[in-house]
């Protein structure tokens, strides 16, 4: 992976996906060992499907913790200079008006694994993320989205 991206968090966001990893090391993978050598002593592993189940969920677990293995060692920290209330980034919380719909929208801009744009939370990656990035209060950003373009007026920013 020679083309590595660095996806950049909050020392908050670190620290979640850090527990996480951790949890799934030192607890998952030994209740799943223990779900395996349980449905092993069923017998035919051939129609056994505790065992198939187990094994898949063996391999879910190692997928998710090579990928939080690979996040992490990827990751960069914002500073805390970065996070302020001047400029749109990760961890601030920025309130605009969406002057082509006439109403006011709320989004957290939030690292990769907290994104969820059903309530909100963004990511610099996303369309809206990208217009809005390192703008400051009153600037005014033009997106284009599938329904055409739209033209946001910020009205305040916050940390999250």
């Amino acid at each position: 992976m020679a083309n590595e991206e660095v996806k950049r968090f909050t020392a908050e966001g670190i620290k979640k996906l850090q527990e996480e990893l951790n949890y799934l090391i030192s607890v998952r993978r030994n209740e799943v060992a223990e779900q395996i050598k349980e449905a092993k002593s069923f017998g035919d592993l051939s129609e056994n499907a505790e065992y198939d189940a187990a094994r898949n969920e063996q391999s879910r677990l190692e997928g998710r913790i090579q990928e939080l293995e690979y996040i992490l060692s990827n990751a960069e920290v914002i500073s805390e200079e970065e996070l302020s209330n001047d400029i749109v980034n990760v961890g601030t919380t920025v309130t605009v008006f969406n002057e082509t719909r006439g109403k006011e929208q709320v989004y957290a801009i939030v690292g990769a694994n907290d994104a969820n744009p059903f309530k909100g939370h963004i990511t610099l990656d996303s369309p809206v993320g990208k217009a809005l990035e390192k703008h400051t209060t009153g600037d005014v950003v033009q997106i284009t989205v599938p329904s055409g373009v739209q033209t946001l007026r910020i009205i305040s920013i916050v940390r999250s």
